[in-house]
């Protein structure tokens, strides 16, 4: 079993050492985890995690090798998915709430795991089941005063223990993301040279120029350090977009808060960028601009954001006269264009909201081959800005 732990969590990105694992050996010999599953918990986690980001896959492998330890529950997806909504129910009278059964810890172990065997449908405001609101001991929102909570957020506050709660889930470094994480990863974009007149004293620089002239005291100048980074960011809306629409509009509130960057400038394109982009999501039509004339304003020390989803039908890509909107056809094939954009710009990458795993759509290979991919997570993100930096491949 404690094997099983170990390469479990090397499976799931943990990077768990010899050395470490030794560690832990040698905390049980000594006794530390105390003769208690949550005591080895503790200290197998202490021993074996070495950032808080992986707090949360260490949590769901420990769950999954102890399962029936102590009151460990597997919580089957299906009742999870019906647990998701509750439905708003009235609430219970004081009468109401004085007839139902008090029952302690291991009561309401026991009798939930056989609840979760025989149940076999969506339950809102019973008695019996595991459900939503009600006066049943199982589930979320409910008014029982001694009850289990699965799923869902807290009611009336009363559960006596917590069926699969994810604690450290926001840790994680491939969860989406929200302002602050935005602004902290997008930081890394500042880029400090030297641009200008020499009118800052290279205090080194003279030094070593008056050691050079035996002691004769010579003055050096340069140009002062100012930032000089500049940031297209160009995003897809509408159609798959849509259900990203809040995670980009944060984007787009960071970058404005973001303070360090000379330049941004943002435009849109709906699944493929063709011969123009726009600088209104939704009145496209009238506020087009020629992505001639955007390669004519922004040389190629522009970095440049490409933010979609790269799904979209093959032939919008791939094809001549393949834009989606029938008013807008041009010959030139989407991904052309693409082409032209990595051309003219050294650095450009591309954020995807989807996740990695939803990758295999034919589109959204061939525009990872001409652009490095990233998820739009927070791990996702600071790769990106690492490539828009430092560069990435070509």
């Amino acid at each position: 079993m404690f094997l099983d732990l170990f390469f479990r969590l090397r499976s799931e990105g943990v990077p768990v050492s010899i050395q470490e694992w030794q560690t832990l050996m040698t905390a049980l010999e000594k006794g530390l985890h105390q003769q208690s599953l949550m005591g080895f918990y503790s200290v197998a986690r202490a021993c074996l995690v070495k950032t808080e980001a992986h707090f949360d896959a260490f949590d769901r492998v420990f769950a999954e090798i102890f399962e029936g330890v102590e009151g460990t529950l597997k919580i089957d997806d299906k009742i999870l998915e019906w647990l998701r909504e509750g439905k708003k129910l009235p609430k219970l009278t004081d009468e109401q709430l004085a007839l139902l059964e008090h029952l302690d810890a291991r009561e309401l172990m026991r009798r939930l795991e056989e609840t979760l065997r025989q149940q076999t449908e969506r339950h809102d405001g019973g008695d019996r089941w595991v459900g939503t609101g009600g006066r049943s001991p199982y589930g979320h929102g409910g008014q029982h005063p001694t009850g289990i909570r699965v799923g869902g957020e807290a009611g009336g506050r009363s559960a006596m223990k917590v069926a699969e709660e994810r604690r450290y889930i926001g840790y994680r470094t491939d969860v989406t993301l929200d302002v602050r994480q935005l602004k902290v990863a997008l930081r890394r974009l500042r880029e400090l040279t030297r641009v200008g007149d020499a009118s800052e004293l290279d205090i080194d620089g003279s030094i070593d120029a008056t050691c050079k002239n035996a002691g004769e005291i010579e003055l050096l100048f340069r140009p002062p350090r100012r930032n000089n980074v500049r940031l297209l960011l160009l995003m897809d809306v509408g159609g798959t977009m849509d259900p990203y629409t809040n995670l980009v509009s944060r984007l787009v509130t960071a970058l404005r808060e973001t303070h360090g960057l000379r330049e941004v400038r943002k435009y849109y394109f709906h699944n493929c960028i063709y011969d123009r982009v726009y600088n209104h999501p939704w009145l496209m039509r009238q506020h087009a601009v020629l992505l001639a004339d955007l390669f004519a304003q922004l040389d190629d020390r522009w970095k440049v954001l490409i933010v979609g989803d790269a799904a979209m039908h093959p032939a919008e890509l791939l094809h001549p006269y393949g834009a989606i909107d029938t008013t807008h056809e041009v010959e030139t094939t989407g991904v052309e264009y693409l082409q032209m954009v990595r051309r003219h710009f050294k650095r450009c990458v591309w954020l995807n909201p989807d996740p990695p795993r939803a990758w295999y759509a034919r589109t959204t290979q061939v525009i990872g081959q001409l652009f490095p991919m990233y998820h739009l997570s927070v791990e996702g993100l600071q790769d990106a800005v690492k490539n828009l930096v430092q560069g990435g491949r070509g």
